[in-house]
């Protein structure tokens, strides 16, 4: 019509990222308040690592520039850190509340695919944490992929980067308000066509617990041995990653040799008895990933 003007539609996509970044961390101060055991200090550590989770992990891989100082930072920081962030000789660590449970394609598939809002508290016979061992999920069908932040942290990462699912709120929100260049919408069979594509690749499932992200579950990371910054810690020493509660066995009569599986299991756990002899399982090792 004559003498009507449009606004462009980049001016509408500004203006509904302006007027809807408040509001997921609106949620997550909501939820925040509405979670306990849950400090200031839980908060402006959840903030910051949903808020720059590249940063974040590139200086905890040691990747990035400033990790070199980050070493001398935190052994300051340690004597900052709230009790219950102590071990018990009083050595604080970052990765205290930061855990992975190894789960098989079959459990990460019921995951992705929950209808409804779920509450489990205390699941310490299961995911034996301190802290963060809850599943709580609120909108379990708000699935976002993100591009990997261990894999973007590497020189010469493994491909593809989008591989790691956060589910539910307030975190899916968050992810796709900071960070909507590398993070997307998913549904639950895009999600699960994901899973299947890293399993393919000999890659792991992860569900992922933080104490800072409301003492919860909040991802499903796909992950390779030699990208992942959890379990680089796990090889060297840090108990971040524990066992899906399976463990690999081994079918003596039909072993060949070959090998193939000593070099296909992500977490070493499976050698030869000498040289052409039968592979074995060491399962202190073995995590049960099912690769």
């Amino acid at each position: 019509m004559a003498g009507c003007t449009k606004e462009p539609f980049s001016a509408h996509l500004s203006t509904k990222k302006l007027s809807t970044r408040p509001l997921p961390t609106l949620k997550f101060i909501q939820e925040a308040r509405r979670t306990h055991p849950y400090t200031l200090y839980d908060l402006l550590h959840g903030y910051i690592y949903a808020r720059w989770p590249y940063l974040y992990i590139g200086i905890g891989t040691g990747e990035h520039p400033l990790a070199r100082a980050y070493k001398t930072i935190i052994h300051l920081f340690r004597f900052l850190l709230p009790p219950g962030k102590k071990s018990n000789q009083g050595k604080g660590s970052l990765a205290d509340g930061y855990h992975g449970k190894v789960v098989p394609l079959e459990a990460a598939t019921q995951l992705v695919t929950i209808q409804e809002e779920i509450e489990l508290k205390n699941l310490e016979q299961v995911i034996p944490f301190n802290r963060a061992r809850d599943i709580i999920l609120k909108n379990p069908d708000h699935i976002v992929v993100i591009e990997c932040p261990c894999r973007a942290s590497r020189p010469n990462p493994c491909r593809p980067l989008d591989v790691c699912l956060v589910i539910g709120e307030p975190f899916a929100s968050m992810v796709i308000t900071y960070h909507p260049q590398r993070a997307r919408w998913l549904t639950p069979e895009e999600a699960i066509e994901i899973l299947h594509a890293e399993e393919n690749r000999g890659h792991v499932h992860h569900a992922f617990f933080k104490d800072a992200m409301l003492n919860r579950f909040y991802a499903i990371c796909n992950c390779c041995s030699c990208c992942c910054g959890a379990m680089h810690a796990q090889r060297n020493g840090t108990p971040m990653l524990i066992s899906s509660g399976f463990v690999s066995s081994i079918n003596e009569e039909m072993c060949n040799s070959c090998a193939l599986c000593t070099e296909t299991c992500p977490f070493g756990a499976i050698s030869l008895k000498g040289k052409g002899g039968c592979a074995q399982v060491d399962t202190t090792t073995c995590m049960g990933c099912g690769i």
